[in-house]
């Protein structure tokens, strides 16, 4: 599932963090962490392709207002709508962290994204996560207007971002509701366990082992909640009711193996998934649309796989 060798891009960007002599992301301390981010994040955003428009809003959450930012493509609409939850193992991540993505996913799937700012852990520890993103789900769903939306919905994440686009799913298919049409998940952080092969030979290619340990104590104040299906939706007896999806892994990614097992574990369920290995990237790589060309493509199949879905939902209605 991985290459002889890491694309040179991607090689490029690890290069580059030695040189700086970055320390793991458990020892930099969470105060410094997300200051460094918030630098790096308007160092990289100052130039940001364009989309039809963006808006930075509130909407109901069950901890209050919940920050979201739509980005809407050209042309008058309606539109199918997106729901993105950024990556950051829970912890870290916001809606600059992901603008360049969520901007680039809109131009090519021509479709609404809804990027949204849930709480994060430690001072909000699951479920907090989780609740914010179903509510932003049915919040999408509920008001298709304010979105110049089409009724067609999809929910989509990168890492800790894509287990909150699965949870959301799983939730609404045992919630009944809101009908989901698809959902993406960019190297989801499901199913990831010591001893899979991906961690023990790629941890410290972006994540040490260490840092995933660090962004689960912080997420989970028990044990007892990493086995709840809506932590970790490979946890699940049953996925038969959830939508279709794509599961894209990194073939030099810590959580690879969960994610692959996941996009299994949807398939022997009945569903239909669509697993896509890139086997010469890295973990995070979706994020760097300025430095590493296939992350322009990976959005690009990604946002086909959602046409391909809202055209399907159209022709059934």
């Amino acid at each position: 599932m991985e290459a002889d060798e890491i694309h040179p891009q991607a090689r490029a960007m690890l290069d580059r963090r030695e040189q700086l002599g970055l320390a793991p992301i458990r020892e930099v301390g969470l105060g410094r962490l997300r200051l460094l981010m918030r630098l790096t994040n308007w160092v990289q955003n100052r130039n940001p392709p364009s989309v039809g428009r963006t808006v930075d809003r509130t909407i109901p959450g069950p901890g209050g207002d919940l920050p979201v930012r739509l980005y809407r493509p050209t042309g008058e609409g309606p539109f199918p709508t997106v729901v993105y939850f950024h990556g950051g193992g829970y912890v870290i991540g916001d809606l600059a962290s992901h603008d360049l993505l969520c901007r680039h996913l809109t131009r090519e799937s021509d479709c609404v994204v809804m990027a949204v700012d849930y709480r994060l852990a430690p001072e909000h520890p699951f479920p907090a996560a989780v609740e914010d993103a179903y509510a932003a789900t049915k919040w999408a769903a509920d008001n298709t207007d304010a979105l110049a939306g089409d009724g067609r919905l999809a929910v989509a994440g990168d890492s800790a971002g894509g287990a909150l686009a699965a949870v959301a799913s799983l939730m609404a298919a045992e919630k009944a509701g809101p009908d989901i049409d698809y959902q993406a998940l960019l190297y989801p952080g499901v199913g990831v366990e010591d001893g899979q092969e991906s961690v023990e030979k790629h941890g410290g290619r972006v994540l040490e082992r260490g840092d995933l340990e660090w962004f689960r104590d912080c997420y989970f104040e028990s044990d007892v909640h990493e086995r709840n299906p809506y932590a970790d939706p490979s946890n699940a007896c049953d996925l038969s009711g959830v939508p279709p999806a794509t599961v894209l892994t990194a073939g030099f990614d810590p959580l690879r193996d969960g994610g692959a097992n996941y996009a299994d574990q949807l398939a022997a369920d009945g569903v239909d998934v669509r697993h896509v290995n890139y086997d010469d990237m890295i973990h995070g790589f979706a994020t760097m649309t300025e430095e590493i060309d296939r992350a322009r493509e990976a959005i690009a199949e990604i946002a086909d796989h959602l046409r391909a879905a809202f055209d399907e939902s159209e022709s059934t209605r």
